[in-house]
């Protein structure tokens, strides 16, 4: 059963991962390499081939890796959280409402000349178990979060690794 039929909705904790904006008229645009929208505007290499856009609530973009069973996301907001608050809290906040949470490794890293933390952890969300790669990054006042969402032991894919080290802030 995919992730966002599991009670997707009440998961406020990631369903903040994946907070969506409102956003003025004329709404966000992604073109397949550049989001652009009233708040922000970034830019990636581009999606991977076996990768298919899926509309999702909470998500600035979001994709499906079938071939992997994977779901992958990225979500930005500003003037929100992105000037106080830790990485490691902003992280952490992901993931409240799951259940036997196991944290499988974090380590800092560089993305778009600012430090990032990558965060894999194994978790439930009403008793169904996933594994997640998580991004956090903040820049410009903005907090960018990419997150990979797959079965159980199953790695992130190197496209979503190459496709988060591609990204890049652009002014609005």
């Amino acid at each position: 059963m995919p992730w966002f039929r599991v009670g997707w909705p009440r998961a406020a904790g990631l369903a903040w991962v994946l907070g969506g904006l409102a956003l003025a008229c004329g709404g966000p645009r992604f073109d397949g390499r550049v989001y652009t929208s009233s708040d922000l505007s970034f830019q990636v290499d581009g999606v991977p081939a076996g990768w298919r856009e899926i509309e999702a609530s909470h998500g600035l973009v979001s994709f499906r890796d079938d071939a992997r069973s994977a779901t992958l996301a990225v979500s930005g907001r500003c003037g929100q959280d992105g000037d106080d608050v830790p990485l490691t809290a902003l992280t952490h906040h992901l993931f409240l409402q799951f259940t036997e949470r196991s944290m499988l490794s974090q380590r800092e890293l560089e993305l778009d000349g600012r430090a990032a933390l990558r965060t894999e952890i194994e978790a439930k969300l009403d008793g169904v178990a996933k594994r997640f790669v998580v991004y956090v990054l903040k820049k410009n006042g903005c907090v960018y979060d990419f997150v990979h969402i797959g079965p159980p032991g199953t790695e992130a894919s190197a496209e979503f690794e190459r496709f988060v080290a591609s990204f890049r802030t652009l002014s609005p």
